[in-house]
């Protein structure tokens, strides 16, 4: 009786080794396809590390801590450093299983240093991830760990591997003016390019208010996609299509973890957060910046430290 049952067990791991084994060679393959279908990108993942590959991010406390990342979209142009268009500074929380996004809107005046103040999005021009690093922390007292920068081509492959029918958006109004496509109203499925005119969409009342809402909004449609069965099937080729034209510190197997993390315990919800907020801000106009927006910095970073850290952060007592 008792080898009968020693059988069946060795039978039972040798059928689960040459499974786990077979999706480890799936996931291999998916991403190695995915890879190799994007490598005629001109700019590489290493490429791009060699030109901005300084990041002084804070260190980790634990496996279950927190992760701070600096998330970029930028306009790749040839070799011509860019501003960012997008600046966003996601967190996920393993153990309490949270995901929180802040936008942060690029017109924001701020102290950069070593430099006079300008917009926020100008310290990416003038010193790439680490500098904007600096800034958000001398201005936000933010503690960021790891960074990313997408292109915008990036990002549209991203999406139509993750989704080839498409994204569920439901737009608006109509839209076409400085986004490269043309959008109707109406409940519909966008592919990689139409959904990121939809988020870099900015010519109508809200302006950039309205960029960074719909910004949030396929952020949140994203996540959704990603925890999907149907998603996550595709994350081993989805990381490889994209890698290319991402320049980011962390490396492929810190993502994939991240990723599986993710997965394994989805958060209900992205939480967001809009910086400056409501209340915190005016238009201003300075010779050397243009329209900017300045802000109120003490209550925009206490409202960030709430957001990110909780209550206690900013000495709030929850439990009198």
């Amino acid at each position: 009786m008792k080898r009968k049952t020693k059988k069946r067990l060795r039978t039972f791991l040798v059928v689960c080794l040459i499974i786990i084994l077979g999706i480890i060679a799936y996931g291999y393959l998916q991403y190695q396809d995915g890879l190799n279908s994007s490598m005629n990108h001109t700019q590489t993942n290493e490429s791009s590390k060699n030109e901005l590959n300084e990041f002084n991010g804070a260190e980790i406390e634990n496996n279950l801590g927190k992760v701070n990342v600096l998330l970029l979209g930028i306009d790749a142009r040839g070799e011509e450093q860019s501003r960012t268009d997008t600046i966003m500074i996601a967190q996920y929380d393993p153990k309490e299983e949270t995901a929180k996004l802040i936008s942060i809107m690029r017109d924001i005046y701020v102290d950069i240093p070593d430099h006079r103040s300008y917009k926020i999005n100008t310290a990416y021009f003038l010193g790439g991830a680490e500098l904007l690093r600096q800034t958000l922390k001398l201005n936000f007292d933010i503690d960021l760990h790891y960074y990313a920068i997408i292109d915008f081509t990036g990002f549209e492959k991203a999406v139509d591997a993750l989704a080839p029918n498409g994204i569920e958006i439901d737009v608006e109004k109509a839209m076409s003016k400085q986004i490269g496509v043309s959008l109707q109203p109406g409940l519909q499925h966008l592919n990689g390019k139409e959904l990121l005119g939809y988020a870099r969409f900015r010519q109508d009342a809200e302006g950039d208010f309205g960029r960074v809402r719909r910004q949030q909004e396929v952020i949140n449609a994203l996540k959704d996609e990603v925890i999907s069965l149907n998603g996550v099937t595709k994350l081993p080729r989805l990381v490889g299509t994209v890698q290319p034209y991402v320049e980011t510190n962390l490396e492929t197997m810190e993502i994939m973890g991240l990723l599986k993390d993710f997965i394994l315990h989805p958060p209900n919800t992205i939480e967001s957060l809009r910086i400056p907020v409501d209340g915190s801000f005016i238009d201003a106009s300075y010779p050397h910046a243009g329209a900017v927006l300045e802000i109120d910095k003490e209550m925009n970073q206490r409202e960030i430290d709430l957001f990110l850290n909780g209550p206690s952060a900013i000495g709030i007592d929850t439990e009198g």
